[in-house]
C-alpha cells in the first residue's frame, strides 16, 4: 500500500465544486491534515511535492503529489481526481468494490448526467431525484471559500469524511477476510431447488457489528443467486438474528414467530431473533421459514 510523499498545502480549482475534487481532497485530508487553498495552479506548484495538487494542472504525477485527470484522452474510462488519489493508497479496487456509488461519481464527473443516466439505464431527471441537500450544501460552501484551515468548520468536517471512507474500505476487507474464516454455507437439501443460508459463528472476542459485511461477504462470492438466508449472532444477546437475503420471499419468519425459542419475528418477515446456539436447531428454524416454492 502506498503513501503520499509529505505535503503541507492542498491545492485544488476555484469556482464551481465537484463531488470528485472534494472527496480527493477529504482522504488527503484524513492522511495529512493540512490547509486547502482553492486557486489556479503555477507550473512551480506542480513542481513542487510539498503541495498536492488535485483536479487541476493537467498532471497525474504520484510522486509529485499531482493529481488531476483531464488531460487523459476523450475515451478513457471514466477516472477522476478521487480514483488517481484512491489509486495512488492502493484502496481503489476496493473501494469500487465496497463503495457503490463511486463508480456513479467517476460517470458524473466525466461523462455527465446524460450519459450518466444512459449508462444507469434510468431517466434523466431520477438523476436530479437523487440529489441530496448534504451534498448541495457542502459543495456550495466549499465553493465560496479560497482556503480552508484546520479548526474551520468544513475542514473539520472534510476530514472527518475522509476518514469515513478510508476506515470503511480498509476495515470492511480485514471483515470480509475474517468472514471467509469463519463462516459456513449450509445447503438445505432436503428442500426442492436446494437454496442455501450463511451462517457466521460466534466468535471470542466477538466484533463490535456481528452482522457487518455479511451481505458483501455474499455477493463478492457469487452467492447471491444461491443464498436466500443469513444467521449471524445477535450483539445484543447470546443468541443468533435470521434474516433474508435480497429480501427473498422464500423465508418468512412468521412461519417461526410462536416457537418458544423465537423472541421475535418481524410482522414483514423478513428478519428473527432466536435463542437458539446449536447449528441443528438454527437450521430447523431456517427450514420451518421456508416456503416450498
Amino acid at each position: 500500500m502506498s503513501s503520499f510523499t509529505p505535503f503541507s498545502t492542498i491545492l485544488t480549482h476555484p469556482g464551481g465544486a465537484h463531488k470528485d475534487e472534494f472527496l480527493a481532497c477529504c482522504v488527503l485530508l484524513a492522511e495529512q491534515p493540512v490547509p486547502i487553498v482553492r486557486r489556479e495552479p503555477a507550473p512551480a506548484d506542480l513542481a513542487d511535492s510539498t503541495i498536492a495538487v488535485i483536479d487541476v494542472g493537467h498532471s497525474h504525477d504520484p510522486a509529485l503529489n499531482n493529481f488531476d485527470h483531464h488531460q487523459l484522452p476523450r475515451d478513457h474510462v471514466p477516472t477522476c481526481s478521487l480514483s488517481l488519489v484512491l489509486r495512488h493508497l492502493g484502496l481503489y479496487e476496493d473501494a469500487r468494490q465496497f463503495c457503490d456509488w463511486l463508480e456513479p461519481a467517476e460517470w458524473f464527473d466525466c461523462r455527465g448526467p446524460m450519459d450518466t443516466a444512459r449508462w444507469l439505464g434510468v431517466e434523466r431527471n431520477v438523476i436530479g431525484k437523487l440529489n441530496s441537500p448534504i451534498d448541495g450544501t457542502l459543495l456550495r460552501r466549499f465553493a465560496q471559500t479560497t482556503r480552508l484551515q484546520p479548526g474551520e468548520p468544513l475542514w473539520e468536517m472534510m476530514r472527518l469524511i475522509g476518514e469515513d471512507i478510508l476506515t470503511y474500505v480498509r476495515s470492511l476487507r480485514e471483515r470480509l477476510d475474517f468472514i471467509a474464516r469463519t463462516a459456513q454455507l449450509w445447503t438445505l437439501d432436503d428442500v426442492p431447488g436446494s437454496p442455501a443460508v450463511l451462517f457466521l459463528p460466534r466468535t471470542d472476542p466477538m466484533p463490535e457489528d456481528p452482522s457487518a459485511a455479511i451481505e458483501r461477504y455474499v455477493e463478492s462470492r457469487g452467492l447471491g443467486d444461491r443464498v436466500i438466508g443469513l444467521i449471524s449472532p445477535d450483539r445484543r444477546n447470546t443468541g443468533y438474528g435470521l434474516a433474508r437475503h435480497r429480501d427473498n420471499a422464500r423465508l418468512d419468519f412468521t412461519r417461526i414467530a410462536n416457537e418458544s425459542d423465537v423472541h421475535f419475528a418481524h410482522a414483514r418477515g423478513f428478519v428473527a431473533k432466536t435463542s437458539a446456539t446449536e447449528p441443528d436447531r438454527l437450521r430447523e428454524l431456517m427450514l420451518r421459514a421456508l416456503h416450498s416454492n
